[in-house]
């Protein structure tokens, strides 16, 4: 292996899996890999075939997916105490998942020795080489995981070497430290991995958790001290605090430390990946999340937005193209008509600042503000109000009524919602009902599906996330209510905002903007893939 160059580890679909409320189906897993295999990862850690049907099952399916750059990888323990190798349930299943790579972790803690598994620590060493000289004579390429190896190295460090000392011998390519309880401080992963560096031949790597919010820089710290394998998952999801964020690792050693890792065409997919990853785990990913997050390269200072239309540099640490993220600049009652008008230009690129039309939309976006809207986390609806000024706008749909009714049926506890709607698109009416958990659920779920008939699109798309605040809370129930909502279709994420005394009123405005955002959208892909 060149000097610089490290292999990525992702463990996504296993320790990833371990993540509170997070429940993969075959399906699911299936997207996964493939995703990953098109950002070439080095390695996909698939399950462990022995702990359950599925992940058995999933093995078999991978069989018929022909992967273009990873290695798919088994992941298992060494063999139980007191029994025969051959003889381990285990690691039969291991060999059965037809994995070429597996993983196997072991003891390095005296105390997971002796407390834990309730063995001796020569049966643990036994344990160890006997399950890792049992995969090499199956031809397996084997990596071991020395789970607790930090702890391990801190309580009793000739131990924890002799670990890997005996599993280099039994043949192992791979010595993974891992950082188990994520309790281990940078500074004492970089020493404690320059020491097993100059004592072990084979290439080793780190495996950090993430309860003390450094896993990233443990990671780190550890390929500059000399870790040639990245184990992390790619959005960071995992047990307890999650896993080392891949997203953020890869960028960091790519970008800021030059180490040989991704193409840069596959580094400008990491934003998009990420995301669909993320949607695929049916978890919202973080605005706040470094390098793919959707405000990771967000202005809303003046002074900020000033300078980042000067020179980029003086706010933003890289280029957000490299990643696949972009530049926001964030409308508020802060900005000013020079903010306003690089939304316009993002949109609108020819338009001159001096164009009527700029303060025009300036002077709509404060009445709006003034009546009670807020844009800064609401791109979608400021778009729609500029193309509704510039005249570069078209309904997709006409609304003849709606009307919601909410029951509480004699007998039940559940109170349900019911609405049904008019509307006529290019002359062709449509009226439908749909039921929900509430009036707006239930008015989201009717017009989704009266569009559907005519913009089949919209199937995609749902709301992520739905926020109402009371603007003047002393008016009681005839208090302005502002209804922020978040969509996303899977790939693209976009929040609009609505404002009434009304909450249904409120949630209409920003259900209609939402969507009217998204179709119009999907006609700019369509232009720009034609062209």
């Amino acid at each position: 292996m060149a000097k610089n160059q490290v292999k990525i580890f992702d463990s996504t679909l296993r320790d990833g899996a371990q993540g509170h409320g997070i429940s993969f189906s075959l399906e699911d897993k299936i997207k996964i890999v493939k995703a990953l295999d098109d950002m070439k990862v080095d390695y996909i850690e698939a399950g462990n075939p022995g702990s359950n049907p599925k992940d058995m099952e999933f093995f078999k399916r991978l069989k018929d997916i022909e992967l273009k750059n990873a290695n798919v990888v088994a992941f298992g323990s060494t063999r139980r105490p007191e029994i025969k190798v051959e003889e381990d349930k285990n690691l039969k299943d291991l060999l059965l998942s037809g994995a070429d790579t597996i993983v196997v972790f072991g003891k390095s803690w005296t105390f997971q020795v002796t407390d834990i598994i309730k063995t001796t620590l020569d049966e643990n060493i036994q344990m160890i080489k006997d399950t890792i000289e049992y995969l090499c004579k199956d031809g397996k390429r084997v990596i071991f995981d020395a789970e607790h190896f930090y702890d391990g190295y801190k309580s009793n460090k000739d131990y924890a070497m002799k670990t890997l000392n005996v599993a280099q011998e039994a043949g192992a390519e791979t010595i993974v430290l891992c950082d188990t309880n994520g309790g281990t401080l940078p500074q004492e992963i970089y020493e404690i991995t320059k020491n097993v560096k100059e004592n072990i031949q084979v290439e080793i790597g780190i495996h950090s958790h993430d309860d003390m919010g450094m896993a990233v820089a443990n990671s780190i710290m550890a390929v500059e001290a000399g870790a040639k394998q990245v184990q992390g998952t790619f959005i960071g999801i995992g047990e307890r605090c999650g896993n080392a964020n891949l997203s953020a690792i890869i960028p960091i050693l790519k970008l800021k430390l030059g180490y040989d890792i991704l193409d840069n065409n596959e580094l400008v997919n990491l934003t998009k990946t990420s995301r669909y990853i993320a949607e695929i785990c049916n978890i919202t990913l973080e605005d706040q999340s470094p390098f793919v997050g959707n405000s990771s390269f967000a202005h809303k200072g003046g002074m900020h937005i000033d300078a980042v239309t000067k020179s980029p540099k003086s706010y933003e640490h890289i280029k957000p193209e490299l990643v696949g993220n972009k530049r926001r600049f964030l409308v508020s009652e802060v900005s000013g008509k020079s903010t306003i008008f690089q939304e316009i230009k993002k949109i609108f690129p020819s338009i001159s600042k001096d164009d009527n039309s700029v303060q025009k939309i300036t002077d709509r976006l404060k009445e709006l503000e003034y009546e009670g809207y807020q844009f800064e986390g609401a791109e979608g609806t400021v778009e729609l109000v500029i193309r509704k000024i510039i005249g570069k706008y078209k309904p997709f749909f006409k609304l003849n009524h709606f009307k919601i009714i909410g029951e509480q049926p004699y007998g039940l506890e559940k109170f349900s919602s019911t609405a049904v709607i008019n509307i006529t698109v290019d002359g062709q009416n449509e009226m439908t009902a749909a039921e929900g958990e509430g009036p707006v659920n239930a008015l989201d779920k009717a017009i989704r599906k009266a569009l559907e008939v005519f913009y089949p699109e919209l199937k995609k798309a749902r709301l992520v996330d739905y926020k109402v605040r009371v603007l003047d809370s002393e008016s009681a129930t005839e208090a302005k209510v502002r209804v922020l909502i978040e969509s996303t279709d899977g790939i693209e994420k976009w929040s609009t905002v609505g404002v009434s005394r009304d909450v249904i009123q409120a949630s209409w405005i920003a259900l209609v903007d939402s969507i009217e955002y998204k179709l119009i959208k999907d006609i700019e892909k369509k232009v720009k893939a034609y062209f």
